[in-house]
């Protein structure tokens, strides 16, 4: 059975579209995942309820996580509550400061919405760093192995 994996990805510098493709290539190992790529703008409560995981990709802008991701989340949370409790979510935050503010919101939002991450949420802070790729990959492709066998 094949399982549904939703990318939400703001993705608007080269270096995020990076980071986004280098998910996108992880996620293509695995046979038994079929990707959905959104931006923030793009994604609704739809596409959230269809799915059997999650990755996020936000920047942080200012201090906190991007504003379309968060219009995201201000668009669908209320639709999400008690509707996909324990769902996996694994994220990525690319973050000129340290990440931490868009850390906890994500955190706060996802314990609402009773979201399981699969894994420490991920900063990506500092000046670019080539390893931020191989992250991203590997966070693709360790979640779509996780919902293809059945772990998240």
């Amino acid at each position: 059975m094949t399982k549904h994996l939703l990318f939400i990805a703001h993705a608007p510098s080269v270096n995020t579209r990076a980071l986004r493709d280098a998910v996108a290539e992880g996620v293509a190992q695995t046979a038994g995942v079929e990707l959905t790529v959104r931006s923030p703008l793009e994604a609704a409560t739809k596409d959230v309820l269809r799915c059997d995981g999650l990755i996020l990709l936000t920047t942080e802008n200012i201090g906190y996580m991007a504003g379309l991701t968060k219009d995201f989340f201000d668009r669908c949370y209320n639709d999400l509550l008690d509707q996909r409790s324990g769902l996996s979510v694994a994220t990525l935050i690319r973050a000129g400061l340290d990440g931490t503010a868009t850390k906890r919101a994500l955190s706060g939002i996802y314990s609402g919405l009773g979201w399981r991450p699969v894994s420490e949420l991920m900063v990506l802070h500092g000046a670019w760093d080539d390893d931020f790729i191989v992250a991203a990959r590997e966070t693709g492709q360790a979640m779509a192995e996780g919902l293809d066998v059945g772990i998240f």
